[in-house]
């Protein structure tokens, strides 16, 4: 799953995949802004069939919190 994760973040955000661990933080390590944390979001509700609520998506602090996010709500 988290390989996965790291594909998105590289396709869609561009970033670079050395930087990209369970660890690194969203905003502070990768500069993922909030829009860009939505969009990440929306495409792996379409992906996993996950429902991401908003209230739940300030949570999200790390690529590893997406995946553990993933695999607790996923359908």
């Amino acid at each position: 799953m988290f390989e996965e994760i790291k594909q998105i973040l590289v396709e869609q955000l561009t970033l670079d995949p050395e930087k990209i661990t369970p660890e690194a933080k969203l905003e502070a390590d990768l500069g993922v802004n909030s829009l860009e944390l939505a969009e990440l979001a929306f495409n792996c509700e379409e992906k996993y069939g996950v429902v991401f609520k908003d209230e739940d998506l300030h949570t999200l602090i790390t690529v590893g919190d997406i995946v553990e996010y993933i695999e607790k709500n996923k359908k």
